[in-house]
């Protein structure tokens, strides 16, 4: 089945779960509108379900190639970019000055879903660009930001984010490549970076690589890095492309999927050295790229989301067609659809579920990037605080769901999700990715228990408890026998979740180690249960409304079936980690 684009669930779930319908009513959007916004979201999914989607096959059997020195994309792909820079989407929340559209992150996060749902393979070069923008807008110099802003918000030109190496991935302590001081101001930057998402390809003029690298007199660690920007092509002091930059791809990775993903081994300065220029401070770049990186967690969440959507989308119309045995109660004639028996339902309703948790997620932490961008003081350093708290669940959560959900999609089609013409597999060779870059989601968990829980003292966590818990009260005291025990079920979740967390202050300081091992246990259980208040905080609103019943259903489903995984979660975190040391011993007999 070819993916049609969620409209109404995005719109809904931006609505009455992120709260944007809510942050227009009060102005903190100028002259944004809530028929805007549907105007948008609807454009936008018009032209992924109708120029995107179709991408995706021909995209997972061509392939990026390079040949000759030069990544060329699959047929199809340049016109399609063309036409999508051409419509403003990729200027939809760029600087209004350099011709971007201003519009909030939660569009862009919406947006953003569409077109990795059309195609995770599209969808993510634009992602980089989006975060060289936002770091060359808010690290760079005047003159930087006059000659590439303009180019990147248009989308006739692409950015990149080059950190790792050969010896250095996670670790940026291990960082190799070095730059070198030019008396007219510029640097020489010489090195090798691999796993270079769209290093290279030709669908813009240039490429503008944005590239950690050491100066001669840089202290070690992290703190002697310095962020610059080097082009793929020279730019003139008029504008116009001038030479050739001392750059090249070197190879492009085979990979599980995305296969028309340009993923580049790039080197620098074999003939003299790249020109490149600074990007902030000397041995300050790494809070640069942190600007993009946060950026790009958030998007690679948006992922997870849109192939999971996807997967289901594809996943469902086959158990809708299949025919197989009777399902008890089955009146038709022969047999009846695979989507008819409980198990398969369950299936389904797991993966419609878990999407649409992830996917309030993803949009509440836009949401709180957004406000703290348009609000101040004491409320500008909650939302900023919120978004960091989120970010962890969002990037970590929602691709474990992409794979989770792309996962059970192969089991519904059964033996036929096994064979590659279905397409069934190639959602889940695409997602695999997205739980290991941008920062592993251990790493991420590892974030949100060292550096996100402690902030303010604990009290954004508590603050944030404290928001999910009320939503689980109203969905408990409407009294709505179609609620069930949605309300109950999320208040006992987020009481896991406080037990968990007093367990990991009790032992943050007396055992590093097993609160380390807890992490990534951690993360689930809290973003299961901000799932299940999400869904319940939809399921309110929605309660009434004439498409009310489905969500409302789902939000039941989600509370009853799935959230009893917290409390085994809970014991893994309080009873299981402190073993993990001691069980190490058994990885070596």
């Amino acid at each position: 089945m070819p993916y049609r684009a969620p409209v109404a669930d995005i719109a809904f779930t931006l609505r009455h779960v992120a709260g944007l319908g809510t942050a227009i009513g009060a102005g903190l959007f100028g002259d944004l509108t809530p028929d805007l916004v549907q105007q948008i979201l609807e454009e936008a999914g018009r032209f992924a379900t109708e120029r995107v989607a179709p991408l995706l096959a021909v995209g997972d059997r061509e392939g990026a190639k390079l040949a000759d020195g030069a990544v060329t994309m699959p047929p199809g792909w340049r016109d399609t970019y063309r036409a999508w820079c051409e419509a403003g989407w990729n200027g939809l929340t760029g600087p209004a000055e350099y011709g971007g559209q201003a519009l909030p992150t939660m569009l862009s996060v919406a947006t953003q879903e569409m077109w990795n749902g059309g195609s995770m393979a599209f969808g993510i070069g634009p992602t980089l660009t989006i975060g060289a923008i936002e770091a060359i807008s808010t690290h760079g110099s005047d003159d930087l930001k006059a000659r590439y802003l303009e180019k990147l918000v248009t989308g006739e030109w692409t950015g990149t984010m080059n950190l790792t190496e050969p010896q250095a991935g996670s670790d940026l302590n291990a960082l190799k490549a070095r730059a070198e001081r030019r008396p007219d101001g510029t640097y020489r930057i010489f090195g090798q970076k691999i796993f270079i998402t769209y290093g290279d390809h030709d669908l813009t003029d240039n490429i503008v690589h944005l590239v950690l690298a050491r100066l001669p007199d840089a202290p070690p660690g992290t703190r002697g890095i310095s962020l610059f920007l080097v082009p793929k092509i020279l730019v003139n002091e008029d504008g116009t492309l001038g030479a050739r930059n001392d750059v090249r791809c070197a190879g492009v990775e085979h990979k599980l999927g995305i296969h028309a993903s340009p993923t580049c081994t790039m080197v620098y300065g074999d003939e003299g050295g790249a020109v490149g220029y600074l990007v902030g401070e000397e041995n300050r770049g790494l809070a640069c790229m942190f600007t993009m990186m946060n950026n790009a967690r958030l998007m690679v969440g948006i992922q997870g989301v849109a192939v999971a959507e996807a997967a289901f989308q594809h996943a469902l119309a086959y158990a809708q067609e299949r025919r197989q045995g009777r399902a008890p109660g089955w009146r038709g004639e022969g047999m009846s659809p695979i989507a008819a028996h409980p198990d398969v339902a369950r299936m389904l309703l797991t993966q419609k579920a878990l999407t649409a948790a992830a996917r309030s997620i993803c949009y509440a932490c836009a949401a709180a990037i957004d406000m703290a961008h348009v609000t101040e003081g004491d409320d500008g350093r909650r939302w900023q605080e919120r978004a960091g708290l989120i970010t962890p669940l969002a990037k970590a959560f929602s691709t474990d769901v992409g794979v989770e959900v792309a996962s059970l999609g192969i089991q519904v089609h059964g033996g036929m999700g096994y064979v590659e013409e279905t397409g069934a597999a190639r959602f889940l060779r695409d997602a695999r990715i997205a739980p290991i870059y941008e920062g592993t989601n251990g790493i991420q968990a590892i974030d949100l228990v060292a550096r996100k829980l402690p902030l303010s003292g604990g009290r954004a966590l508590a603050d944030y408890l404290a928001e999910l818990r009320a939503d689980a009260v109203r969905a408990r005291d409407a009294n709505r026998p179609d609620f069930g025990r949605m309300g109950e079920a999320v208040l006992a979740a987020l009481g896991d979740v406080d037990a968990a967390t007093a367990w990991i202050e009790a032992k943050r300081e007396a055992d590093p180690q097993a609160v380390l091992a807890a992490a990534a246990s951690y993360l689930r259980l809290l973003s299961l249960a901000a799932g299940g208040a999400y869904l319940a905080r939809g399921a309110v609103a929605a309660a009434g409304e004439a498409d009310g019943d489905g969500r409302v259903a789902l939000a039941r489903f989600y509370a009853e079936h799935l959230l009893g995984e917290t409390s085994s979660l809970r014991a893994r975190v309080v009873n299981g980690s402190e073993v993990v040391g001691a069980a190490s011993a058994a990885l070596a007999s």
